[in-house]
């Protein structure tokens, strides 16, 4: 069975969720779609609103959802990183870059340690010398920075997120199904009993 996995490496509630489903989908023997997507493409259209955007009560309630899910998890998160937000394009799209290269499990393994690099140790997302890091730190290709960068990778960007607006996808992470969304990472208790099905 295949997950269409969409998401960016910049949301919290990606990185909450990410190793847990990637656990779901190996026990499932799921294969999973890397999809990094443009959110900023995508919230117009969806009724979402970036962050800094959103009612002052909305923004002070995720903050509290965030320490709670944080603490549940056994998971670090700084609730304010000193980086964020950042612009996720240039790391999406390495993403896509490791996918086409190295394959999923590789793509996969970096999308997480960037995420980490996010919300637990205060790391510059949105930098190259950051990203070459973390190509590095993974045993990754250096070159794959700069094939990230190339019009191959942005028209893969851009078809995942067209891709994700037509199945209906407003909201990271989306695990969709057979076209049966799961939105957010409180949901992969039912994602799980829908691969076991």
């Amino acid at each position: 069975m295949d997950v269409a996995y969409y998401f960016t490496p910049v949301s919290p509630w990606t990185y909450l969720g990410h190793e847990r489903f990637r656990a779901i989908a190996k026990a499932a023997d799921a294969r999973v779609e890397v999809l990094p997507v443009d959110y900023g493409a995508i919230f117009p259209i969806s009724g979402g609103l970036p962050l800094a955007k959103r009612a002052p009560q909305r923004q002070a309630y995720r903050l509290v959802e965030l320490r709670r899910f944080s603490e549940a998890l056994e998971l670090p998160l700084n609730l304010q990183p000193a980086f964020f937000p950042v612009d996720a394009s240039p790391a999406a799209r390495l993403i896509v870059a490791t996918e086409r290269a190295a394959g999923p499990s590789a793509a996969l393994t970096l999308a997480g340690a960037m995420m980490r690099a996010v919300w637990a140790e205060e790391r510059h997302l949105a930098e190259r010398d950051t990203l070459a890091a973390l190509l590095a730190e993974n045993a990754l290709a250096a070159s794959l920075l700069a094939e990230s960068e190339g019009p191959e990778v942005q028209a893969r960007f851009e078809a995942n997120t067209q891709r994700a607006i037509a199945a209906g996808v407003f909201g990271a992470p989306s695990y969709v199904v057979d076209g049966e969304i799961f939105w957010g990472q409180d949901r992969l208790d039912f994602l799980e009993r829908r691969l076991r099905a």
